[in-house]
């Protein structure tokens, strides 16, 4: 397949247009590291963000960021650290997990609105992503957004760019909200709960006064025995305050303290899915969001039907489930099961013929089809950017 490589957006604008005048079907790439996630598009070019990169802006006391989209996550982290600053959102790294190589890039962090343990206090890119510049299918540069949070007139296509996976238009800038790194991080593990008794810890933890900024569950089985993980970030004296409070509220378990580089692992290794990391298995993967309390009760019943793996992030409510990628990866046990419990799954990773068989992404309703390909036909009105990807005929 050929790659298009743009070195500005003038390029970019002109390579859209030659696409879209051809009707000739593009696939959208940064660092190439998220390929194999969706369904399997016909394309017969690939337009690469690689060429367009280098951070654009930066205002350490604004805490603001832009890039352009095929900067390296890494080089964005590195600037940003050089100001004590970092991506609120904790963005993963899914080559573990796809096996896959390429260096991730903020655009890509952008178009599939990532996000790690702290989710559940800092939100998804989505919720920091303040500004975008991108073209349209018809060549058409476009910007929206820009330096501030409340900033947005009209349609919101910052928010619709996240997490469009490349279906809506191609990325050539992306702006984000940051913040002061933590000046220290600290985990409490309480060692050997079930699963009703780990939802229970983590809504415990969460709802307490203590700003708990990622609460995790690793069930018997992947690595050790079962562990609940909750985190504290912040300054040292409050960490240590909030801490020694929470060992209060939890002494009747069976707890331990982490710091350091040992706590920035665990949470690197819950964050990137090690646990079922592409090295270590060759199962499928799904993704599934549901109501915290509810998370050890979908698995329990997809485990009465499909033999299956897991661990819970968001203080329950995100699952990360392993399965056999055989027939169809279990996906009409997890859909039915989420009928009963809400929620939505994705499909991360599994074989070609897989992808190409079940929905990938969470089935949508028919108003919401309608919706979605009405939206898709008015920034991308000949049907060029990846098509089908996250939905057949969209």
């Amino acid at each position: 397949m050929t790659t298009v490589t743009p070195r500005d957006e003038q390029d970019a604008c002109a390579a859209v247009a030659e696409a879209a005048s051809g009707r000739i079907p593009l696939a959208i790439a940064g660092g190439g590291t998220k390929v194999s996630i969706g369904r399997p598009a016909q394309t017969e070019r690939t337009l690469s963000a690689s060429g367009l990169s280098g951070v654009t802006l930066y205002e350490p006391a604004e805490l603001v960021i832009g890039a352009r989209a095929g900067t390296p996550l890494s080089e964005v982290e590195r600037v940003l650290a050089g100001r004590g600053q970092q991506l609120t959102f904790e963005p993963l790294d899914y080559r573990p997990l796809l096996g896959s190589g390429g260096e991730p890039t903020i655009g890509g962090v952008a178009a599939a609105n990532l996000s790690g343990p702290r989710r559940i206090q800092a939100g998804a890119a989505r919720d920091s992503l303040i500004g975008v510049r991108f073209v349209n299918g018809r060549g058409e540069l476009v910007k929206n957004g820009g330096r501030v949070m409340k900033n947005v007139t009209g349609l919101d296509l910052v928010k619709l760019m996240a997490g469009s996976w490349g279906t809506l238009g191609f990325l050539t800038e992306v702006t984000f909200k940051v913040l002061p790194k933590p000046e220290r991080t600290r985990t409490l593990i309480l060692r050997g709960l079930d699963e009703p008794g780990a939802a229970a810890a983590m809504a415990a933890a969460l709802g307490s006064p203590y700003e708990v900024t990622a609460a995790a569950h690793l069930p018997a089985g992947l690595g050790g025995g079962a562990q609940t993980l909750i985190r504290l970030e912040g300054f040292a004296y409050s960490v240590d305050y909030r801490s020694g409070e929470l060992r209060r509220l939890f002494r009747r378990y069976d707890l331990d303290l982490v710091d350091g580089e040992a706590n920035l692992s665990l949470w690197r290794s819950v964050r990137d899915v090690a646990p079922f990391a592409a090295d270590v298995s060759d199962e499928a993967v799904w993704r599934v969001s549901t109501a915290p309390t509810k998370g050890h009760v979908f698995t329990a019943q997809v485990a009465r039907s499909v033999p299956c793996r897991w661990f819970y992030d968001w203080g329950g409510g995100l699952v990360w489930l392993a399965c056999s990628p055989k027939e169809d990866a279990g996906a009409a046990v997890i859909r039915a099961a989420l009928a009963e419990t809400g929620g939505h799954a994705t499909l991360i990773r599994a074989p070609a013929e897989v992808r190409a068989a079940v929905e990938v992404f969470q089935p949508l309703s028919e108003p919401l089809r309608r919706l979605t390909a009405g939206i898709k036909g008015s920034l991308d009105p000949v049907g060029i950017f990846s098509p089908g990807r996250m939905y057949a005929g969209i």
